[in-house]
């Protein structure tokens, strides 16, 4: 590829890029910072910049950036073949070794997957067969989905109506306010009204509660399925109470309504498990839905886990030749899933669930040792996914006023030393790569650490910090 300079790259960017997520308000003077090499668990930028990737691209890079076998596998896909129909009854090989391999690494009898090519499209495909599988089995009053607040579910017109995220959806239509309802985040830090003193358990009690009397309602047989991530992701890395997932689905079967798991996120390695539902949770979804780590990133895929009594049901032919009539052109592209079965190779091989599970107490005790700091109000998370919240005043709580960027003002004392941070909202979220070290997780936390510090100064010297917000 031809080498272009970095102002030009800056302006190819700016000038014809449309990027997810885009701030408006400074895009146009500042443009994007421009990533051109990536190893290990670095990149660097356009200018030469070196940074550690403390958010793994987007939750997803777990063995880490630049892996040459994996460019030899995907090499070695694309020449053998490239490209096949999926339609019907024809396949390729990675995507029937790879189906077979994920109904080993899932729980229960989640043995039939459903391809898309992310996480978005995959949680589309998880509620359109859900009212597939519901008109089939005679119940076709049952279409009601229950999501939750702070839930990300993805940017489809119907996974982002899923998502409880309401700030993502300014100016944007609405669609399906009939049949999609939210419910509380499980967030132990900012509970909802009524729940502010309940102790953990309580206030797990308080959560299944009000989801029950939400399918009350509702009308429990209209009610088609709950869906939630094990730890709510960009709605701020909220982890429930203990118990909540189990109780949670508990009433799901108690009113036959599906679970369906969000596991975008936390599979494949990020909390120490191929995925968290039932090894660190205690429930098998009816429904779990993965893609950023099945592949690391290096190639898109998404899919969707259905269980055999599902299936059971879709299966059937719904009339006289009917087909199933959804896909998409690359439904288990042969090169996407020769890279994903490569992935999970490197991922045994390594040990990096076992890696995660062991270095992922020391992460989080130095995420939670920047506590002491005078705006960082509460550090949450689990292994290798940490949110820390910014607060104006840690006593009552009190979020800064949204002029003041406050995630954004750390978000770049980061980068200007060395490390890549998300900047969500009120917080900062870490995501790092599978094969970060103890040293590099030092590295990451003594970085964050000296940014907040500067963030800090920057506060006092604008008189945005107010006095009763300095530790005792």
């Amino acid at each position: 590829m031809k080498k272009i300079d970095a102002t030009t790259l800056w302006r190819m960017d700016r000038d014809h890029f449309i990027h997810p997520y885009t701030d408006f308000t400074s895009f146009g003077e500042e443009g994007s910072q421009i990533i051109t090499e990536a190893d290990g668990v670095y990149v660097v930028d356009s200018h030469g910049n070196r940074f550690l990737d403390g958010i793994a691209g987007l939750w997803c890079v777990n063995i880490g950036h630049g892996r040459r076998e994996m460019a030899e596998c995907i090499a070695r896909q694309v020449l053998r073949m490239q490209y096949y129909n999926p339609f019907g009854h024809s396949s390729n090989e990675p995507a029937a070794m790879l189906s077979a391999k994920l109904a080993e690494l899932a729980p229960g009898n989640l043995n039939r997957v459903f391809y898309t090519t992310g996480g978005s499209t995959a949680n589309d495909a998880a509620i359109r067969l859900t009212h597939y599988y519901n008109n089939l089995r005679g119940k076709p009053q049952k279409k009601k989905v229950i999501s939750r607040l702070r839930a990300y579910h993805g940017s489809t017109y119907v996974t982002a109506n899923l998502t409880g995220i309401h700030d993502t959806k300014r100016g944007f239509d609405r669609i399906a306010d009939d049949w999609i309802h939210h419910v509380s985040a499980p967030d132990m830090y900012r509970r909802p009204k009524g729940a502010e003193r309940l102790n953990e358990t309580e206030y797990r009690d308080f959560l299944v509660a009000e989801l029950e009397n939400r399918i009350m309602q509702l009308g429990a047989d209209n009610v088609a399925a709950f869906i939630a991530e094990p730890i709510i992701g960009a709605g701020g890395v909220l982890v429930a109470p203990e118990g909540y997932h189990r109780k949670a689905w508990e009433v799901c079967r108690e009113h036959d309504i599906l679970y369906i798991a969000d596991e975008v996120v936390t599979g494949f390695g990020r909390l120490g498990h191929w995925f968290a539902s039932e090894s660190a949770y205690g429930y098998v979804p009816d429904i779990l839905v993965g893609a950023k780590g099945v592949t690391s990133g290096y190639l898109p895929l998404g899919f969707a886990l259905f269980s055999e009594e599902i299936y059971r049901v879709i299966s059937q032919p719904q009339c006289e030749g009917g087909l199933l009539s959804m896909g998409f052109t690359y439904s288990g592209h042969p090169v996407a899933c020769a890279a994903a079965l490569k992935n999970i190779e490197i991922m045994e091989r390594e040990r990096l669930c076992e890696n995660v599970r062991e270095l992922g107490p020391h992460l989080c005790s130095l995420a939670q040792s920047l506590g002491d700091l005078p705006i960082v109000g509460d550090v949450r998370g689990s292994h290798f996914m940490v949110g820390v919240e910014f607060v104006e005043n840690k006593a009552s709580q009190r979020s800064f006023a949204a002029k003041t960027r406050i995630a954004e003002r750390v978000f770049r004392h980061c980068r200007d030393r060395g490390l890549i941070v998300r900047p969500v909202g009120q917080q900062v979220v870490l995501s790092p790569p599978l094969i970060l070290d103890r040293s590099q997780a030092d590295e990451l936390f003594a970085i964050l650490r000296t940014a907040i510090e500067a963030t800090c100064r920057d506060l006092k010297r604008e008189g945005l910090i107010a006095s009763a917000n300095r530790q005792e």
